[in-house]
């Protein structure tokens, strides 16, 4: 009776009060037409070089990090989920993003990490992701700027993993991006296959020939790692239907 009662004062403060509840209680931000859950980052909507955008950065006490154990601390379940949208096969996430080191930084090394999760299992279990490295995408050095880009499949694939049991380039790339400065990220997914291009450039910039993803359908995420302030805006997400002789498209547009 006491557990029923509760459910009901919870129910009845929702409808009247408008108290946004998860299962997980992850706080949830809104911007324009979409609404998105914050796992393991902080998050706001601030207004940036004029506008409103979504700021997000890692939250380190909800998900600690440790440099001396890197492949088990990073590209993890830190990003902020678009509610509402749990079925993403197929289709194309097209976001803008800025990338900026935080100052003082929690780690040296850090690379502006910045991009998007994808596929993402209800319970945060399994995932796909595409994110650039913008620190080192125009650097004077050729070996450095072909880690600009890096694919990862969370839980089993991230990318020391990748590095160690793939040949070289198989999972990273090059990409002509900057921290500071916006950057136009348009994922273009089909069954195993994904196709990154970057702002204006007709070609594609990175592609993965097979994804290592289990998970074929899911949530969409947006992404930032250790030391990295995030701004994002202009969020689109196609979903597509792929058939034998007919494809059914569906638009959701929001920041």
């Amino acid at each position: 009776m006491k557990n029923s009662f509760i459910r009901f004062l919870l129910i009845t403060s929702t409808l009247i009060f408008g108290v946004s509840i998860n299962a997980q209680n992850w706080k949830t931000i809104k911007l324009k037409k979409q609404t998105f859950e914050l796992h393991n980052v902080t998050g706001e909507v601030v207004k940036f070089q004029g506008k409103k955008v979504l700021k997000i950065e890692r939250d380190l006490k909800a998900l600690p990090f440790d440099e001396n154990n890197l492949e088990n601390t990073v590209d993890d379940r830190h990003y902020a989920r678009l509610a509402d949208l749990d079925d993403f096969e197929n289709g194309t996430i097209e976001i803008k993003m800025y990338s900026q080191i935080q100052n003082p930084s929690p780690y040296a090394p850090a690379a502006g990490f910045i991009g998007l999760y994808y596929r993402i299992k209800e319970d945060d279990s399994e995932f796909e992701s595409i994110y650039l490295r913008p620190k080192v995408g125009r650097i004077d050095n050729q070996m450095a700027r072909n880690h600009a880009v890096q694919y990862f499949s969370y839980p089993d694939f991230k990318f020391q993993t990748l590095r160690d049991k793939f040949p070289a380039g198989s999972y990273e790339g090059s990409a002509p991006v900057m921290l500071n400065e916006w950057i136009t990220m348009r994922l273009e997914i089909n069954g195993e296959t994904a196709e990154m291009f970057i702002n204006d450039m007709k070609y594609s910039s990175f592609i993965v020939n097979k994804m290592l993803g289990k998970n074929k359908k899911g949530y969409v995420g947006l992404y930032v790692d250790i030391a990295t302030t995030g701004y994002f805006k202009d969020l689109k997400v196609t979903k597509k239907t792929l058939k034998v002789k007919s494809e059914k498209s569906e638009k959701v547009e929001g920041i």
